[in-house]
């Protein structure tokens, strides 16, 4: 039984440069997702991670950094969507996936809850967009398809303490594993080095290969 791997980066921020070069140079397949409404034309300073500035990168950066790569929709500026008015989601999810196909010029199927926060509203409201899928970032295994496929999540965080624990526990018996992060949480050379050889090892597992998460959803379930 072959194990499909799947992961998925939220933010879209200058350390995704570096992480898609890792990605790259293994052949590893992935997911972004994107706040297309707070790009600028150049780089902008986001927040600190601790000690550490994280960039957004520049709207113009987006196209040719992730091209090979799945994109989703992280909503349009990333905010609790289960606190906003009825009108204000709609655009946060609607306006989002409009933006991203008109810069990438492709469908946008996925999309990632800000802050992990979703209720019935929100699902609905993302479903209502015409997005196929959508995940939170709660630890749990999920078959694949999940029974809802608006209510996903990983199997673990990229940077857990169990991730081998998981992933070897998921070669024996499952299909899939799931890992989720973000780039910036790659804060010194010896983090980037143990993270590129992770990626070195499961893509040189012969029991498992690399999956564009879209593929594990079966036709139909945008309406599920």
């Amino acid at each position: 039984m072959s194990l499909q791997v799947i992961q998925w980066w939220d933010d879209g921020v200058v350390d995704d440069i570096r992480l898609i070069d890792v990605l790259r140079r293994y052949n590893a397949t992935a997911t972004f997702s994107l706040n297309p409404g707070l790009y600028r034309e150049t780089r902008t300073f986001g927040w600190n991670h601790g000690s550490k500035e994280v960039w957004r990168l520049g709207v113009h950066e987006l196209v040719g950094l992730y091209d090979g790569f799945d994109i989703a929709s992280h909503s349009l500026t990333h905010p609790n969507l289960t606190d906003v008015s009825p009108d204000v989601l709609h655009r946060e999810v609607n306006a989002s996936r409009i933006m991203l196909e008109d810069l990438f010029e492709r469908p946008i199927e996925g999309f990632c809850y800000p802050f992990d926060a979703c209720n019935d509203s929100v699902k609905n409201a993302v479903r209502d967009a015409g997005y196929r899928f959508a995940r939170g970032n709660r630890q749990g295994h999920n078959d694949f398809p999940p029974a809802d496929p608006f209510a996903f999540h990983p199997d673990c965080h990229a940077f857990s303490d169990n991730f081998w624990t998981l992933y070897e526990t998921a070669r024996r018996v499952s299909t899939v594993f799931f890992f989720w992060g973000h780039s910036y949480e790659l804060i010194d050379d010896v983090m980037w080095k143990h993270f590129e050889r992770t990626i070195e090892i499961i893509s040189s597992d012969p029991k498992t290969t690399w999956a564009a998460i879209p593929s594990l959803f079966v036709d139909g379930s945008k309406n599920s």
